[in-house]
Parts: C-alpha cells; structure tokens; sequence
C-alpha cells in the first residue's frame, strides 16, 4: 500500500507501507519516475529518472512541507 500524502502539479507525494523501519522519507512520483528524498535533513537518496530541474522543483516543494511530512509519516507509522 502507498498512500499518496501531498500533491504537487504532477508530483505525487506518498511512502511505503514497508518502510516503516527506514529514516523519515518521500517518494515522489510522476509517470514512470520515481524518486526518493529524506526528509530530515532534507536530501535525494535516489533520482529515479528526473532531470536535475525538476529535482530542484521537488525539492523545494519538500521544503515548504516538510513539516507536514514528517507528520503524515508519524501519524501513518504511529511514531
């Protein structure tokens, strides 16, 4: 199960109901793309395809939300 937390344009915010024992993170998808940030600090793990422009895009948008993701992670995680 991946519930989707936030959208942004075409980027979908969700997690994995299986990382409940990795650090706080988003997976950010759009089409075929899937990319994955930490969320504090605030960092790409992994690009899953998107070009540096949108990375940046991404990541700004994880910034200005950061707070809610961290709390949409505890909430689903129960942490």
């Amino acid at each position: 199960m991946s519930p989707t937390i936030h959208r942004s344009g075409p980027y979908r915010f969700f997690f994995y109901a299986s990382d409940r024992d990795e650090p706080h993170h988003v997976h950010v998808e759009r089409d075929d793309r899937v990319a994955k940030f930490w969320l504090d600090p605030i960092r790409l793990q992994n690009s899953g395809g998107f070009n540096r422009f949108e990375l940046k895009q991404i990541h700004s948008t994880i910034a200005e939300n950061q707070a809610f993701l961290m709390e949409a992670w505890n909430e689903y995680f129960g942490r």
